[in-house]
């Protein structure tokens, strides 16, 4: 991993990453601009700061991929940042919907030695606090199989094993209707009108979600 490389470089690299649906997919500069909230000209500026030290590969009109080196640094952001969830949530006691913030700041530490370290600590998990798998040490990312509730039909059912969508209020309102992981889910009646679910929740607990809500919830 590259120790040279600023948080704004590392940020390009995990964003770039997450938007590639595999190592041969090529992002555009809009897609870039978009995800990370910055005008086309700066992306572009960043884009041959990354080319240059070989993260990069770009394409004229067909736009940038991670080149193995790319990638390789950009999931061991991933794994810092999965991590210090983690961290944060079985040591610290932070709840699930409070951490995202600070591990954006914590992802940027240098140390690979504190980072094996945490993982030790926690005896090395292989999802973080919203059910994303986290990379070991040389890149690998464990084998989960998992599904979307949205997939579902009347009468599968499941564990709630992770969440999509990070963002505090949607963490809230999963919290409110006790759509927490680990939880079992049944799907007992679809709605046609708008595609939702009534679901029971632990064999008991019984709501209505919307179409949107399923496409954020993974089960196993």
């Amino acid at each position: 991993m590259i120790n040279d490389l600023s948080q704004t470089e590392e940020n390009y690299l995990k964003a770039i990453f997450h938007l590639s649906d595999d190592e041969n997919n090529s992002i555009s500069t809009n897609a870039i601009s978009n995800k990370i909230a910055t005008t086309a000209a700066s992306v572009t500026d960043m884009i041959k700061k990354l080319k240059d030290k070989d993260l990069l590969v770009h394409e004229k009109y067909k736009g940038v991929r991670l080149t193995e080196k790319g990638r390789h640094n950009a999931i061991m952001i991933i794994r810092k940042h999965r991590l210090w969830e983690t961290f944060m949530v079985e040591k610290l006691d932070f709840n699930w919907d409070e951490v995202h913030e600070v591990a954006e700041q914590l992802e940027h530490i240098k140390s690979p030695k504190l980072v094996d370290s945490i993982d030790r600590l926690l005896n090395h998990p292989r999802r973080d606090p919203h059910g994303d798998p986290i990379p070991d040490k040389n890149g690998q990312f464990p084998n989960l199989i998992d599904r979307l509730l949205a997939d579902c039909q009347v009468g599968d059912s499941g564990y709630i094993q992770a969440v999509k969508e990070h963002s505090t209020p949607f963490l809230k309102y999963l919290e409110s209707q006790q759509l927490l992981l680990g939880n079992h889910v049944e799907v007992i009646e679809f709605f046609d009108y708008d595609d939702s679910f009534k679901i029971r929740i632990n064999r008991s607990h019984e709501t209505i979600i919307s179409k949107k809500v399923s496409e954020h919830i993974l089960l196993t």
